[in-house]
């Protein structure tokens, strides 16, 4: 049986307990998981991999809680003092051991609330995922409908079904999954969404006369328009959506215009 190897991540802390489900969900036969989560709250900070500390980044061994039943014993684990993407990138380079690098797939999750809309250009989570994808490896980011969830293990079984998948699916493959707070035998069902539009971001700047202008920012989100991944998860659903990164447009033609911009400057 070949061996695979899933990083695990998140945005949330190396302590959250959307981590440890989220390894008891990839965990199984002919797998083997390796934990790189972030030692604080990374929440918001997309695929970042900085700010780093002039001395470097601190990468600790450390355990989950929540892991210690049978089966977890020799379970690879590291805090990494940095962003979810910066402990994607460390463990791609080597910089985490062999287990590590060796990794095909992160799973990244679960999220404490949903990922959902053209806002997970923001998302810690979906940034990990996303930046897996970068480095030739897929991605797997899985958030829960909820801050305080009640059914976590409604995640753990869908994250599982979709790490199956993603498994057979070909290396750079994306996939945000966004599951209800609700028992499995709730749920409407498991559909494949359109991200919702995001909304609008609205600035206060304020003179503080003395001193630097201060501005205060404020997402305003209204109700996702129908069909999209931020409705149909209000209504229950197990949202799918495959997600594609970085990638030049080769239909825009703009080399010409700067060319003649400088033609005329020389």
């Amino acid at each position: 049986m070949t061996l695979v190897t899933v990083l695990v991540t998140n945005d949330d802390g190396v302590a959250s307990p959307g981590l440890a489900a989220l390894v008891q969900a990839v965990a199984g036969p002919g797998r083997r998981v390796v934990v790189a989560a972030p030692s604080s709250d990374q929440s918001g900070t997309s695929a970042a991999v900085a700010p780093r500390a002039p001395e470097g980044v601190r990468i600790e061994p450390v355990s989950i809680a929540g892991l210690d039943e049978p089966g977890f014993e020799d379970l690879i684990s590291f805090s990494v003092d940095g962003p979810p993407a910066l402990a994607v990138l460390g463990a791609r380079i080597g910089e985490l051991g062999e287990a590590a690098a060796a990794a095909s797939v992160v799973a990244s999750g679960i999220n404490l609330g949903r990922n959902t809309g053209v806002a997970v250009l923001f998302s810690g989570t979906v940034g990990a995922a996303l930046a897996a994808a970068n480095l030739g490896l897929s991605g797997l980011a899985v958030s829960i409908d909820s801050m305080d969830p009640a059914h976590f293990a409604t995640a753990t079984t869908i994250a599982a079904a979709a790490l199956d998948w993603i498994l057979d699916a070909p290396a750079g493959t994306v996939l945000n999954v966004n599951v209800p707070d609700l028992p499995v035998d709730r749920l409407a069902g498991v559909c494949e969404a359109p991200l919702a539009t995001f909304g609008t971001v609205q600035a206060t700047v304020q003179d503080r006369q003395a001193g630097p202008f201060t501005a205060e920012f404020r997402i305003t989100q209204p109700e996702p328009e129908p069909g999209t991944d931020g409705a149909l998860l209000q209504d229950g659903w197990v949202t799918v959506t495959a997600l594609v990164g970085i990638r030049a447009d080769q239909e825009v033609e703009v080399a010409s215009f700067i060319e003649r911009a400088v033609s005329r400057a020389a």
